[in-house]
């Protein structure tokens, strides 16, 4: 019998002990004074009926009801499903047929539908492309960088140098005994045809690592990070390097150094910042550093494929192999074809993949969007992305009425779905081929990626694998978890338009998550 059950009864027993107690009270008084008369025939006794523990449904119904009907969420829109896909039996239901903003959960759509039409062993391509003519140890002629949109070519997807990607090409070179190029190194193609930014991304935010462009040529997933050191006297300038690329983005220096300790009543120091000029190809340092004091910023290459042609320049300089820059006399290259020096092929797409979800990474997202339209169509602009990417999702049971594809990573503001499309993809992606792959990408509750800190001590931690979804007054959490009893669950949980703080909304997020992973699932809904 359970503690509420054993409860009940102690009280329903008890109540009836109270009540006979005090009635043979009356009756002894009473019969002092009156005569004897026959014992009355007492009723038999009535066995007091167990009442049934709630079910695991009626308890998650119970909770999520008190959650809603909460004061502190009165002004905020909140989404949420679970569902039982091996016997189509719903747990809970929430507005999960309301469209809501998925910030990041758009990156399951994105992963899911690039993981069905590219396949665990898609590798992207970038051909490095000699045009000219060689006399002894020149060339004469330029380089070509042909992009797809490789997103691999990272410090972390490249053993902690994404230069390293670059080495097969320059060794190309040597071999071939060419240590001078006359030309340039120039860009290749328009894989990626169109804006360079996702549709409705915040422009306030394009210098941000987070919402850094992306083109064919990509490097280091748009990030550059930029090391600032005080210099030696009060009010001198910072000094400032860069990396991965050394000599690009040119810098500006504007920021000075401060006293280390505030005088009384001082005004606050300017923060050090660093922002593009309008051009987008110098940085500026700007604000103060203490005495004594260093920093390391992160920001994104405004301009990505140049960003890339800089890291290959600079690879071959470290091997004195000098790019002279000179424009090219027709007559050394009219009527040549483009000779293959080499090809720089990516890691596995199940490797990236990882990748994209993990850390929530969304660069690699609009490239695997946009790489999903170049493969299905030869054109990888964001429209035909979106079209292919809306199309898959139909063939999923998924509508317009269910979602608005707008990008591949949420950071549009235009991006829409409900808790049940989610859901859908979640089924869709647990019935594929490929269904360990993208399960074992998503972050593991307590363990890895955007959940590492979460859910721990709790059933769900090392068990639920989900995605997140973080914008201004916007959370999200989708993905799998295992019952005690190994049922695994899919749910959906959606949050837009709150004002409590962030922390909150995850913690009831948790909760849910945590209570799923902790339950013994039958197939009534529960025990």
């Amino acid at each position: 019998m359970s503690r509420a059950m054993r409860w009940t009864a102690m009280t329903i027993w008890s109540s009836t002990a109270v009540v006979v107690a005090s009635a043979c009270a009356r009756s002894s008084t009473q019969a002092s004074i009156e005569p004897r008369r026959p014992e009355p025939v007492a009723p038999a006794m009535m066995p007091v009926a167990e009442v049934p523990a709630p079910t695991v449904k009626q308890q998650l119904q119970h909770t999520v009801d008190s959650i809603v009907a909460a004061p502190m969420w009165r002004n905020a829109r909140l989404g949420i499903l679970v569902v039982d896909p091996e016997t189509g039996d719903t747990l809970v239901s929430h507005d999960a047929d309301r469209l809501f903003m998925p910030a990041s959960n758009q990156k399951l759509l994105t992963g899911a539908i690039a993981t069905t039409v590219l396949g665990p062993d898609y590798r992207w391509r970038t051909p490095v492309l000699l045009h000219g003519m060689q006399r002894g140890s020149t060339w004469y002629g330029n380089v070509y960088l042909q992009g797809s949109g490789d997103p691999s070519i990272s410090d972390a997807l490249r053993g902690g140098r994404a230069q390293a990607a670059f080495d097969e090409a320059v060794t190309a070179l040597r071999t071939r005994g060419i240590r001078r190029i006359t030309g340039h190194v120039l860009p290749a193609g328009d894989a990626l045809p169109g804006l360079t930014t996702g549709y409705g991304w915040a422009y306030d935010d394009f210098d941000a690592a987070y919402s850094a462009a992306i083109d064919e040529l990509m490097f280091n997933e748009g990030e550059l990070y930029v090391t600032v050191r005080a210099g030696r006297t009060i009010g001198a300038a910072v000094s400032a390097s860069t990396t991965p690329t050394l000599r690009y983005p040119a810098l500006r220096i504007e920021a000075t150094t401060r006293d280390s300790v505030a005088a009384a009543g001082a005004p606050r120091p300017a923060r050090l910042q660093a922002a593009y000029d309008s051009v987008g190809h110098t940085l500026v340092l700007t604000g103060t550093l203490a005495l004594g004091d260093s920093a390391r910023l992160t920001v994104a290459y405004r301009h990505p494929a140049d960003a890339f042609v800089a890291a290959f320049g600079e690879s071959l300089a470290a091997e004195r192999i000098v790019v002279r820059g000179k424009p090219l006399a027709r007559r050394d290259t009219s009527g040549r074809a483009l000779d293959t020096l080499a090809v720089i092929v990516s890691p596995p797409f199940a490797e990236v993949l990882k990748r994209m979800e993990k850390p929530s990474q969304n660069q690699m997202a609009e490239l695997f969007f946009r790489t999903v339209a170049l493969h299905a169509t030869g054109s990888g602009s964001a429209d035909s992305a979106q079209a292919i990417g809306t199309r898959t999702l139909a063939s999923w049971g998924i509508t317009a009425a269910d979602v608005a594809y707008r990008d591949g990573s949420g950071l549009s503001r235009h991006d829409y779905l409900t808790p049940r499309a989610v859901v859908k993809v979640l089924d869709v992606m647990r019935r594929s081929p490929h269904a360990a792959l993208f399960r074992d990408a998503l972050p593991i509750a307590g363990v890895d990626g955007t959940i590492r800190s979460r859910m721990r001590g709790t059933p769900a931690e090392g068990n639920v694998r989900a995605k997140t979804g973080t914008l201004d007054k916007t959370r999200s959490l989708s993905g799998y978890v295992t019952t005690v009893n190994g049922r695994v669950l899919l749910f959906s949980m959606l949050a837009n338009n709150f004002t409590t703080p962030n922390r909150e909304v995850e913690r009831v997020q948790d909760l849910i998550a945590g209570f799923l992973a902790g339950s013994t699932l039958t197939s009534g809904g529960g025990k």
